[in-house]
């Protein structure tokens, strides 16, 4: 199964794609939208439709995203909830279902602690994916819900099958 992970930004949209395989998953690609247009809907149209050309050349089948936490400006956090709204329409619009986690779910997952920052979120995507070189932070942490989403849906599927009885 392939997982696309969203980190939505205003300005800045991260995606990573992962291709779950028996016992673990490997990397597939990964990158960041900019976002240039100084006209706000413009911006979330520009995200809209790159997440469209990103989900027809990796062909997802599952995509996840981090669920709305709240900034300590109030502007900052309606704009990160109009891209993130924006992100899940084009990927549900592509037929895709979406998941969502909460951030300290994903670092949980990812790192251990889910007090941990970006650059261990960063560092532990590049050992569990045997990402070489740079790795951009969003795209880190898009990568980040991806693994996150494989865990809870492995988790899922044991418990489905009576495995943890």
């Amino acid at each position: 199964m392939r997982i696309l992970g969203i980190d939505p930004g205003s300005r800045l949209t991260g995606y990573g794609i992962i291709e779950e395989l028996p016992g673990g998953y490997k990397y597939v690609a990964s990158g960041s939208i900019r976002v240039k247009a100084a006209y706000f809907p413009d911006r979330l149209k520009q995200i809209f439709d790159s997440l469209l050309e990103v989900v027809e050349l990796y062909q997802p089948e599952q995509m996840a995203i981090e669920q709305v936490f709240m900034h300590k400006n109030a502007d900052s956090a309606l704009k990160l909830g109009q891209a993130r709204g924006a992100a899940i329409c084009a990927v549900h619009t592509a037929g895709l279902p979406v998941f969502e986690y909460a951030a300290r779910q994903v670092k949980q997952a990812v790192v251990g602690k889910g007090g941990a920052d970006k650059l261990q979120v960063q560092h532990m995507v590049k050992i569990l994916l045997c990402i070489q070189g740079e790795l951009q932070i969003d795209a880190s942490d898009a990568l980040g819900l991806c693994v996150c989403h494989a865990h809870y849906q492995q988790t899922a599927l044991r418990l489905q099958q009576g495995v943890f009885r």
